[in-house]
């Protein structure tokens, strides 16, 4: 007998008799799983056990329906066992009404006699993988198979072969996440020991054949010709880390797999444990919001509000400051910063403010005296950060401290006099939790509560001591490092995540926290921003101990390519889960970044709506460089969409609508990743735009314009790692048009009242903070006879093209121009 439900999107198939179930779409030639199985790992003692292979006294209840955090739901169960060793399994399948999602989740109740420790717990199993398991942490000698049995269970994307791709999100805020296809491989890293305890899960394998990839939290197997795909994850990763395995070196035998970390934990008698909520999406490669329903689910399952979320309404955590701009330490004094350092830095955001409206000052690492030891302060801060802090709120700013309070650095007082505190390993020592500062650092076992406590002291000292209400807090996965706790009951993301929710009781709901280095799933609810990617840097490339070509590929390394590849491939977490946080934006001009690189870095955290910060030396920067900034401000708040985030290893094609009193416009960004200048024919087709229309456009960073009339894009000569930024409106029949203009990267935000008409004219207001100078750009059907700014009148001339007009304009705050 097999048992159904469905809502207007799905249908759920379960088969108890093959233990399997499937799931199709209801759209004609929609992706489909079929067959799927789940296996359960553990051991007792010294034995291994693999359960659910089969459903032995399998009792299946009835349909019901539910409600719950996702709306109302078709929900079916079904309850196995109890097994040889007392193990009792409950499987819930559930279908919400209102959303395109399956959920289900798996609940172990041990009712035996004895205790076990739970291996793996995996949710799907669809496809045919090599016998020999990729084991985490290494990479395995793979065996060629022949056609795969019929009874792994089938998983396409589209029921014919296509173009295979899998697009795969890394544990944590550092690790890469982006598109791979069937020839291309998983990233690896050489540095191994050095930095893989910080960069992966201990719990996900590294697959070192091509076509093989892992993913955490979730991931997505797509096809990139027929556009469709199935994204395979978790909605939370508060029990679990949830890791997964695609194979798509084959295009008609693809394979997945994901399963919730069981990291050995002890499962005693009478005790149970469940994973989170797993979800399957089918998905439209090329819809506007691909990921949406699945994003919304996981924001419904920690009681975040998508809605609000995506609005400039107040986020659930913190002041509800929403995005910041602000300055930080770290990115040009690294370490060597003093109190003097900070207060020649807040002057000099001070004396800029009027046109470079920052409101946050962030203090970074170097004011301690060592890693772990918070307490204690370098001799360049002889008062402690305290009077800082007061400095920095009088002068109208917010006061922000970092912090990492999950590692300790090895030569620290906090190793020495507390050596119990220290996460160990089976052989009893501690755990390296990774090379920084030229140092195998330690994490602390959050399990032991004295350590989770000191760790909670440091927050509230900060916070109602030292009045810091922003808290950067940094190197967050030490917390959730491979090891033996002192409570063994816990998975890794279970002691994390109580780490988390103590850290942010500790403050409570009024300190803006800011997560980094921090595994992503377990974040979701606790911070009102997080990094998204790799720590950026004053050069293009990754670059350890001078050298370049070792260490060219490792994606997670400090470099500005780096920083970049996240921030647009993470975009749609912003304003869902938090605000993004995509590092700072450098532009000292005597850094190893080219200005096109400091332009494409400015593009891509102005349209992707993340957080703003600055980190040169504000002092010694010139005019034309502070005008950068001053260009962002204020922020677009709104994130673009990045239109080739499954076809493309770094996305290059990103696509903001916006609208305000001079119409609808797109904002269109076109990256050169390449290390040579590169020309660009596009259809418009590519920007999911109407060929057939007409548009005029305007370049931000390059100042001219054109008329797009056969439905083409053509760019010529894009510098390397350059972009280009372009506004496009529709072409009219007979009325002014406003183009853009060097004043705001958003080419419109900064006209505030707008009327127009052929025959009276042009006016507008512009508004802008501070003192602005620079042209903007007009298209008008009929020759201008005069043109005044705040009644001065003003020359304009015109730019090349048929009908389109420059104004040079200089104002303090508003203008108004008319142009007759």
């Amino acid at each position: 007998m097999t048992y159904i439900i469905k809502n207007s999107h799905l249908q759920f198939t379960l088969n108890p008799k093959t233990a399997s179930w499937s799931l199709y779409s209801s759209e004609k030639d929609g992706a489909f799983l079929d067959g799927v199985s789940q296996q359960i790992r553990y051991r007792r003692g010294l034995k291994k056990f693999t359960a659910l292979n089969r459903w032995r006294n399998a009792q299946v209840s009835p349909i019901e329906q539910v409600s719950s955090l996702h709306g109302d739901m078709q929900q079916l169960q079904v309850e196995i066992g109890p097994d040889q060793n007392g193990l009792v399994y409950t499987l819930t399948f559930a279908l919400p009404e209102q959303h395109p999602l399956m959920l289900w989740k798996v609940e172990i109740n041990n009712q035996g006699e004895k205790p076990v420790r739970i291996e793996e717990i995996e949710m799907l199993s669809a496809g045919f993988f090599p016998k020999k398991r990729i084991l985490p942490q290494a990479g395995p000698v793979m065996v060629r198979p022949s056609l795969p049995p019929s009874d792994h269970g089938v998983i396409r994307p589209h029921p014919d072969p296509g173009e295979l791709a899998f697009f795969s999100n890394g544990w944590q805020s550092w690790s890469h996440t982006g598109a791979f296809g069937a020839r291309d491989y998983y990233q690896q890293t050489r540095l191994g020991f050095l930095t893989a305890p910080m960069w992966h899960n201990a719990g996900t394998p590294r697959p070192k054949k091509r076509g093989y990839f892992a993913s955490d939290m979730f991931g997505i197997l797509g096809d990139r010709k027929y556009r469709t795909g199935i994204l395979a994850g978790f909605l939370s990763q508060k029990q679990h880390f949830g890791s997964i395995l695609a194979r798509i070196d084959k295009p008609l035998y693809p394979a997945l797999r994901m399963w919730a970390n069981g990291d050995m934990t002890l499962l005693n008698p009478g005790s149970s444990i469940t994973t989170d909520w797993a979800c399957i999406q089918f998905v439209n490669i090329d819809d506007p919001d691909p990921l949406a329903p699945y994003l919304d689910a996981v924001a419904l399952e920690h009681s975040l509000t998508p809605s609000s979320l995506r609005s400039d309404s107040p986020l659930p955590q913190g002041e509800g400051q929403g995005v910041r701009a602000g300055w930080c330490s770290w990115y040009h004094f690294y370490q060597d910063i003093s109190e003097e350092k900070i207060r020649a830095n807040l002057k000099a955001a001070t004396e800029t403010k009027e046109s470079m409206p920052l409101d946050l000052i962030q203090i970074d690492d170097g004011f301690e005296a060592q890693i772990g030891d918070w307490f204690e302060f370098d001799p360049e801060f002889p008062n402690g950060v305290a009077p800082l802090a007061r400095e920095i709120k009088e002068a109208g700013f917010t006061p922000g401290l970092w912090l990492a309070p999950f590692i300790t650095h090895s030569k620290s007082r906090l190793a020495k006099n507390h050596r119990s505190w220290l996460l160990r390993n089976r052989w009893g020592l501690p755990v390296n939790a990774g090379f920084v500062w030229n140092n195998f650092n330690k994490a602390l076992d959050l399990t032991n509560p004295d350590a989770l406590e000191y760790a909670c002291d440091v927050l509230r000292v900060a916070t109602q001591e030292w009045g810091y209400p922003y808290l950067k807090l940094d190197f967050l996965y030490a917390a959730a490092l491979k090891g033996r706790y002192r409570d063994r009951t816990k998975t890794r993301a279970q002691v994390l995540r109580m780490g988390l929710e103590a850290l942010r009781e500790a403050v409570g709901p009024d300190v803006e926290l800011l997560g980094c280095g921090a595994p992503i799933g377990t974040s979701v609810g606790i911070f009102d921003a997080l990094r998204i990617g790799a720590d950026v840097a004053p050069r293009w490339m990754p670059k350890e101990m001078s050298f370049e070509a070792p260490v060219r590929d490792e994606t997670p390394l400090p470099s500005t390519r780096n920083a970049l590849q996240n921030t647009l491939t993470r975009a749609p977490m912003h304003n869902r889960w938090w605000v993004n946080d995509p590092d700072c934006l450098l532009i000292r001009p005597d850094s190893e970044l080219t200005l096109p690189e400091v332009q494409s870095l400015a593009t891509a955290i102005a349209l992707t709506g993340g957080a703003l910060l600055l980190s040169d030396d504000l002092p010694k920067l010139p005019a034309d460089r502070l005008l950068i900034v001053e260009q962002l401000l204020p922020l677009i708040g709104k994130t673009a969409r990045v239109l080739d985030w499954f076809d493309a290893p770094m996305p290059k094609l990103l696509r903001l609508d916006l609208e305000n009193c001079t119409g609808s416009w797109h904002l269109l960004a076109i990256f050169n990743w390449e290390d040579k200048p590169q020309d660009f024919s596009l259809s418009l087709e590519k920007f999911d735009l109407d060929p057939k229309q007409a548009y005029l456009s305007h370049s931000f960073w390059q100042g001219d314009s054109g008329l797009i009339s056969d439905g083409s894009l053509v760019l010529s000569g894009i510098p390397p790692h350059g972009v280009r930024l372009l506004s496009l409106r529709p072409k009219p029949k007979d009325s002014p048009v406003y183009l853009g203009s060097n004043l705001h990267i958003s080419q419109g935000a900064e006209v505030t009242q707008w009327s127009a008409t052929n025959t009276e004219g042009v006016r507008l207001q512009l508004d802008r903070p501070g003192k602005s100078q620079g042209e903007i750009e007009l298209y008008l059907p009929n020759i201008p006879q005069r043109a005044t700014l705040n009644q001065q009148e003003i020359a304009w001339q015109k730019s090349g093209k048929d009908c389109c007009y420059t104004f040079s304009v200089i104002f303090e705050q508003t203008a108004e121009l008319e142009i007759e």
